[in-house]
């Protein structure tokens, strides 16, 4: 549904986006994550035919941004970070006004944002004046303006800001929701770590306008920050001394402590399915009183913070 090859941007000396090669396919959130002035809005703008590339190719549903824009803005949704309504319009008046420039019949444009005022649960606040909509309110209007087309592929950056909790559950549940119809392809740029963790099957890196890092969550964190780690917790403080057990029960499968405090170990293991059972049966075997053992949640802020500062680790 997207594809970018050798995808290069210049304004002037300055290189926006260097040879980014990259596919998004019908089903898929990709996540698009990287520091102020990495390429991200450019890179976007490139997808959505707002500019043109300096080489390369951008293609939205298999047709060229370059030399079928008006094609490629008709499957294409975007959302902007900043939501640029016309303020003295009603939420009503206002998505109305877009579905017309869509080429949508008053008939479906009332069904469409019927619809989607309903999901979105903005029903109360259409016949409102945009002016008075709360910042929450207006980045749900602009979700609603970017989906009245009903478009293939969306192109969503910073999609919760300024939203509530609950605004901003709704939101990411609907993008779950539009991902799991498989008939869509979802560009998300976020800082949101977390949020970008839930949404998307995949993420890239951008940093001065290049992919350095590209891949789904699970396995950049296998590949970057090591194997699981475990933790392995006592009911109590150990009498007995049973750190020595420990550490020779893991190097039998390979493996050993990383750190270790009164009542706890942490350790690393690449075969988890074995190490796992091998030291629980030691402990077991010693009479030791185990309280739980427990994979370690990595984040994504430390895969993105390890790629920003070093560039890509391969």
């Amino acid at each position: 549904m997207i594809e970018l090859e050798a995808l290069t941007k210049h304004f002037d000396t300055i290189v926006a986006v260097n040879n980014i090669t990259l596919t998004v396919q019908a089903g898929e959130v990709l996540a698009l994550l990287g520091p102020n002035g990495a390429g991200k809005t450019t890179t976007v703008r490139m997808l959505s035919a707002v500019l043109k590339p300096t080489s390369g190719h951008a293609r939205v549903a298999g047709y060229d941004a370059a030399t079928h824009a008006r094609t490629v803005r008709a499957h294409v949704g975007v959302l902007t970070e900043a939501p640029g309504l016309y303020t003295r319009m009603s939420g009503r008046e206002y998505l109305d006004f877009f579905g017309n420039l869509r080429g949508m019949g008053a008939a479906q444009r009332r069904e469409r944002i019927k619809f989607l005022a309903d999901w979105f649960k903005m029903t109360d606040a259409l016949d409102r004046r945009l002016g008075e909509y709360s910042k929450g309110m207006a980045q749900k209007i602009a979700l609603i303006r970017t989906l009245m087309h009903d478009p293939p592929v969306l192109l969503l950056d910073e999609p919760t800001s300024a939203m509530d909790p609950e605004s901003a559950r709704l939101e990411r549940d609907a993008i779950l929701q539009m991902r799991d119809d498989e008939r869509r392809a979802i560009i998300l740029c976020t800082h949101n770590l977390p949020e970008a963790e839930e949404l998307a099957d995949r993420m890239a890196i951008i940093r001065h306008g290049e992919i350095i890092e590209c891949g789904a969550p699970a396995e950049l964190k296998s590949r970057l920050l090591g194997p699981p780690l475990m933790e392995l917790r006592f009911a109590a403080e150990p009498q007995n001394g049973l750190l020595p057990l420990v550490e020779r029960a893991l190097a039998a499968q390979g493996a050993a402590v990383q750190e270790a405090g009164a009542s706890w170990v942490r350790y690393r293991t690449t075969t988890p399915h074995a190490t796992n059972p091998a030291l629980l049966q030691a402990l077991a075997d010693a009479k030791a009183s185990v309280l739980t053992l427990s994979e370690v949640t990595q984040s994504l802020e430390a895969v993105y913070l390890r790629v920003i500062n070093e560039g890509a680790v391969n």
